[in-house]
């Protein structure tokens, strides 16, 4: 019977080894995809150098454009990417866009938002004094509520991914009087350039240089940094 239990005891250990080196080999690929990457980052930069970009200031979001303004920004934000020659990397509208396409930046792939937006929910609880006075509610409960799946993204989670990624993200918008809005970390220097497209307040996705898109794929292993 005792022979029994240490056995089981054993295996039991072995297994929970296995686990949590697998866990480890993945934070270990995501890294090195990221690094690799990043050497890519600044095309789409060069591509739009004649632009000035307007300051960011992070908001949470307040309004939502009815069905016709929508549409009218939509067919505004197509004409510019036809202009710069840019493509999207189109991401799934189920609330994680912003994280999705932010994913997408970081990892080439979108089905990493769920690690991107728990970073970026770490980066608000750890860092509230840079982001409180932005948020026109209770702190604690605005970051619980961005903590859930499916919670849009605002202008105030993007200036955290800026800083938990030490990140500049740039956005080519749909905005009538704003093209192209820069978000820059407050407290270093961008160690990289993240390009999303944003459909204003409805949508984001991931922006390339159309020689530089890249082929969409499934992730190869679905826990890869959950």
């Amino acid at each position: 019977m005792n022979n029994g239990t240490h056995s089981i005891g054993e295996s039991s250990s072995s297994t929970s080894v296995s686990s949590q080196q697998d866990v480890e080999d993945d934070r270990m690929i995501a890294v090195v995809l990221s690094e690799e990457y990043a050497k890519l980052d600044g095309a789409v930069g060069r591509r739009l150098s004649n632009l000035e970009p307007v300051r960011h200031v992070p908001r949470i979001n307040s309004y939502i454009p009815n069905l016709n303004d929508a549409s009218l920004d939509h067919q505004r934000l197509l004409q510019r990417l036809n202009i710069y020659g840019l493509y999207e990397v189109k991401v799934s509208g189920d609330g994680n866009c912003q994280f999705r396409a932010l994913s997408d930046q970081i990892y080439r792939s979108p089905e990493y938002h769920k690690h991107v937006r728990k970073e970026v929910v770490k980066q608000l609880k750890d860092c509230r004094s840079s982001y409180e006075g932005y948020v026109p509610m209770k702190y604690k409960r605005y970051y619980k509520k961005m903590a859930k799946s499916g919670e849009w993204g605002d202008h105030v989670t993007l200036q955290a991914a800026a800083d938990k990624f030490a990140a500049k993200i740039c956005l080519l918008t749909s905005f009538r009087d704003t093209c192209f809005i820069e978000i820059i970390p407050q407290h270093q220097e961008p160690k990289r350039e993240l390009w999303l497209s944003f459909w204003s307040e409805v949508h984001y996705n991931s922006l390339y240089e159309i020689q530089d898109a890249p082929v969409q794929h499934k992730p190869r292993r679905k826990h890869w940094l959950f």
